[in-house]
Formats: C-alpha cells, structure tokens, sequence
C-alpha cells in the first residue's frame, strides 16, 4: 500500500496582540487575538525533517508584534498585510490564512464624560476577520461571534415531525434566543471602509433577528443573512451558525403559583444548533478564505 502526503498547513495560533494608541484626546485599545497557517512547497519537512523551507511559527509570532508597530488600523488590513507579507517574502510558503479575534473595549464615564485611559470590555460580540492569500488573489471574510440576542415574543415552532420519542409541545409564542456567529465574504480584497461595513452588516443582522416574526430559527438565520446581502452589494455571502439558547417556562403549580409566562429556566446544554448560508446567485468561489 502506498502512502503518500496529504494537504497540510502549520502556523502560530492565537497570538495575543494589544496595542495602545496614546492620543491627546485619550487612549484606544486594539485587542487581537492572530492565528495564521502557512502552505506551500513544505513536503520536506514532513517526509524526511528538512526544514530548510519552513519559517519558524516564533518567526511568524514576532512578525505580528513588529508589524502592530506600524499601527493596526482595521483588523482586515492588518490581516491583508500579514498575508501577504507571509507569502511574498517566504518562496516555499503559497498559501497563507490570518485569521484575527478583535475584542471590543470602550472608554468607561466618569461624570458622564470619557475617561482618557479607563476602560471595559464591551459585550456586544467579538468581531472577526480571516484572509486568505494566494500570491494572486486576496480572499476576505469578516464576521462577529458570540452576540447574544433574544427576542421575549414573537416565535413560534409547531408543525414538525413527531415520532414515538417526541415530547416536545408546539409553540405559538415562545421566547427566541440565539449567540449569533456570522460571517460574511466581500467580492473582492479592494480598499474600503471595513468599519462602515462591519457596522452596517451587524445592524442589519440585528434588525432581521428583531422584526422576523419567526415559524422557525432557520427562517429567522435566512432573514438574517438576506438582510446583510441586500444592504451591501459588495457582500456575496453570509454563513450563520445560531445556537438555540432554550428558555423553558418553570412549572410554579406546585407552590400554588400560576405563570403566565414570566418565568423561564435557561438551560445552557443541550441545545439544538441551526447553521446555514445565504448567497448572491452570482458569487464568486470562496477561495478558500473561511
């Protein structure tokens, strides 16, 4: 039998990144967290241990640090630089994905005013980017996870399968709870307004989860997707996945209660899990970027 090598990649992960800008109007944080992943000419490597071609992940790890030096901006041309860096400086490496966590921080008031240099975290999600660099073509996928969101009416599921092991009783009106992770593929790698786009695209995620009046999670994760599409022609595809974050009313009749729904147990686990996409009709392949 013979035996031959498979695709493979290698890389730093999670590389933990903070930068702080000192302006004179106060302080900004960027915090990252930069995992990369290289391909290319690296059959050497694993065949006979000859690493004369591969650029050590400590290497890779410094070259975030260096290249933060410079500034990081939008973490999708942050993720632009370094791919192509990767690829254009390292003639074994053909393929190269940045991948980047961006975690949210926010000036904290004092007296209703911005301090210079204290701040929170935010809990509005955790934005997100992955490039994908060939030597050619720049493929860009920019998304945000773990933004909770619920809506306290306006759901129903009923009308599914029920076989000898349901038990589960149909809902006209249910709490709706999902920790939304999106992503979102743009046409191309030109220069742009991340920001603005990533603003508009997560608004538009959050205004189809609030005024679908859901049947289903799935029918709300493809008003979802649609929605982004349809307020951003450079978008070519959305790809969802909603953890269905259940609330089940609490039976009160033993304490001599009633509940008119009101109150609710959060069960964490188990829990069902909807993933799916959205895409133009004419979107180009992905490349590979997600």
């Amino acid at each position: 039998m013979g035996i031959v090598l498979g695709d493979n990649q290698y890389g730093k992960a999670e590389v933990r990144l903070v930068r702080i800008d000192r302006g004179a109007a106060g302080h900004h944080i960027t915090d990252l967290n930069v995992s990369i992943a290289l391909s290319g000419d690296l059959a050497e490597t694993h065949l006979s241990g000859d690493n004369a071609k591969v650029l050590p992940t400590d290497s890779q790890k410094n070259t975030v640090y260096a290249f933060a030096r410079d500034g990081v901006g939008q973490i999708e041309d942050f993720a632009l630089r370094l791919a192509r860096h990767f690829v254009d400086s390292q003639p074994a490496i053909h393929r190269a994905r940045v991948a980047i966590e961006q975690y949210g921080w926010t000036r904290t008031l004092v007296d209703g005013q911005p301090a210079s240099h204290s701040f929170h975290r935010t809990g509005d999600g955790t934005r997100t980017t992955t490039v994908t660099y060939d030597g050619d073509t720049a493929w860009v996928v920019s998304g945000v996870t773990e933004l909770t969101v619920l809506n306290s009416t306006g759901s129903e599921f009923w009308g599914y399968v029920k076989d000898e092991y349901t038990t589960l009783p149909e809902a006209t009106d249910r709490i709706l709870a999902t920790a939304v992770d999106a992503r979102w593929r743009h046409r191309d790698a030109g220069e742009r307004d991340w920001a603005q786009s990533h603003r508009q695209a997560k608004a538009a995620l959050l205004a189809a989860f609030a005024d679908t009046h859901s049947f289903s999670l799935q029918q709300t994760l493809h008003a979802m997707g649609s929605r982004v599409l349809t307020g951003q022609p450079d978008v070519v595809e959305v790809r969802l996945a909603l953890p269905n974050k259940h609330h089940f009313l609490v039976d009160l009749s033993p304490f001599g209660l009633d509940n008119p729904g009101e109150v609710f147990f959060a069960a964490d686990r188990p829990y069902g899990l909807i993933e799916g996409s959205a895409l133009r009709e004419d979107a180009p392949p992905p490349g590979g970027a997600w």
